[in-house]
């Protein structure tokens, strides 16, 4: 007769199947697949995106065009995006994704060349970013839309989310470290040719992955029509509307310290390896970030989570900026990259979860929006501020702007929340302790 089980030894199943439930999206064969071959794509691209950087204040020394370069990858997905929206909508997302990856590998590899021959200029890098930029611009809402194709399992998505956002994280975390030993050693152009050769192995992922076409009828049959339904959707849905403008806020203030980390760097008496550090220490923070979204077992209180992102976010940005210290600084940089990451996950899987499913792709391009328009005038704003009045005063009046937006985003918490809770009850997403004392705990904060 076997021995009754032990305290120990129910804690220890326990945690197990905690440990298995934070990770169940990987049980779908289709984002297994993707997170393999987005793995390895996502550390190259962590590695260009802080050579590139590194390059330009190399070439110039100029905070004002740090900012226009980023600036420039990023201004025509923001123009971009609507439009994405509704053609990403109009083809087959996975035969689209294949021809953006292919599009990034070829702008990376060009970077390689231009860079390896001692040749490149300031005007390449600028037209090369824009070209990513426009390449971003269809490849981001076709990402975000496919993600509930390769999840079988409407309950999973908010798990496949945060899931994506770890990997992104630790690539993050990797990516940056990597770089800079690279750069130290080789020089930036090994960079961007790793990086153009890990874009083969998503490409491979989206080609071994097996697909069922998903049909959706649309009242509009106009591209501009459609457009326009989208925005309306968009603009009159207050919970979607009101979590778009707290991401676009965190987007435009918070994002802007990462163009000015090299002048950080040399201030903290280091040179890019001190950048790679900084680079890093947000990535273990967003890292962080994603795990402990992984682990939540509903969707039920992210709104919560995502006004307290951007509170951590501003606070932090604003001991940053008074930092004079590399091991404090470094603090920082985690929980910066904690309240960036968690923001932007959160904000993903909430508008995920609500949308309806023909809109989704152009909802989604709205999101990509936000992220492409805000960030690249809060990096051309951060690069001019800081030429004006210096790195760290420009970091510490957009850590305020983000604390106070986050105050603002707690007033709305009840509204949204009491518009939110039927659709989750619909969409079976809400715990089945359906009593009085559940719904008052969950009404605030959705």
């Amino acid at each position: 007769m076997s021995a009754p089980a032990t305290t120990s030894d129910s804690r220890e199943i326990s945690l197990l199947a905690s440990i298995s439930h934070a990770w169940r999206a990987l049980r779908h064969r289709n984002f297994k697949l993707f997170f393999l071959g987005q793995s390895i794509s996502v550390i190259g691209t962590w590695m260009t995106r802080l050579a590139t950087s590194w390059l330009v204040y190399r070439l110039t020394h100029s905070a004002l065009l740090l900012g226009i370069v980023s600036f420039a990858g990023q201004i025509i997905s923001f123009a971009l995006g609507p439009i994405a929206g509704v053609w990403v909508e109009r083809v087959n997302r996975r035969k689209l994704l294949v021809w953006t990856q292919t599009a990034a590998a070829v702008q990376s590899l060009a970077m390689a060349a231009l860079t390896l021959a001692h040749v490149i200029t300031l005007w390449e890098i600028i037209a090369l970013s824009a070209l990513q930029g426009l390449i971003n611009a269809f490849d981001m809402p076709g990402r975000q839309s496919f993600l509930i194709t390769m999840v079988d399992d409407p309950n999973d998505l908010s798990n496949a989310i945060a899931i994506n956002s770890s990997m992104a994280n630790g690539a993050r975390l990797i990516g940056p470290a990597i770089a800079g030993l690279v750069i130290a050693a080789v020089g930036e152009g090994w960079c961007f040719l790793i990086d153009g050769v890990s874009y083969f192995a998503v490409i491979a992922s989206l080609l071994m992955m097996r697909v069922k076409a998903v049909a959706v009828s649309r009242k509009a049959s106009r591209l501009f029509e459609q457009m326009r339904e989208g925005w309306d959707y968009v603009r009159t849905f207050r919970p979607i509307r009101s979590i778009l403008l707290l991401f676009s806020l965190a987007c435009l203030m918070g994002y802007s310290y990462a163009v000015l980390l090299p002048i950080f760097a040399a201030r903290l008496q280091g040179g890019v390896s001190t950048l790679g550090w900084l680079t890093a220490a947000s990535g273990i923070g967003a890292l962080i970030s994603g795990l402990s979204l992984a682990a939540r077992k509903a969707v039920i209180g992210l709104t919560r989570m995502a006004q307290i992102a951007v509170a951590v976010l501003g606070v932090a940005l604003i001991f940053f900026g008074l930092s004079h210290r590399l091991w404090l600084s470094l603090v920082l940089m985690v929980f910066v990259g904690f309240g960036l990451m968690q923001g932007a996950a959160v904000s993903n899987t909430v508008i995920q979860s609500l949308v309806a499913e023909d809109k989704r792709a152009r909802v989604m391009s709205y999101y990509t929006t936000v992220f492409f328009g805000s960030a690249p005038f809060g990096s051309l704003l951060a690069g001019t501020l800081a030429h004006r009045i210096g790195a760290s005063h420009t970091v510490i009046i957009t850590g305020a702007f983000c604390v106070a937006g986050s105050l603002w985003f707690a007033f709305e918490l009840p509204k949204i929340g009491a518009i939110m809770r039927p659709i989750y009850r619909q969409k079976g997403l809400l715990p089945n302790r359906e009593t009085s004392l559940v719904a008052d705990e969950y009404s605030p904060a959705m």
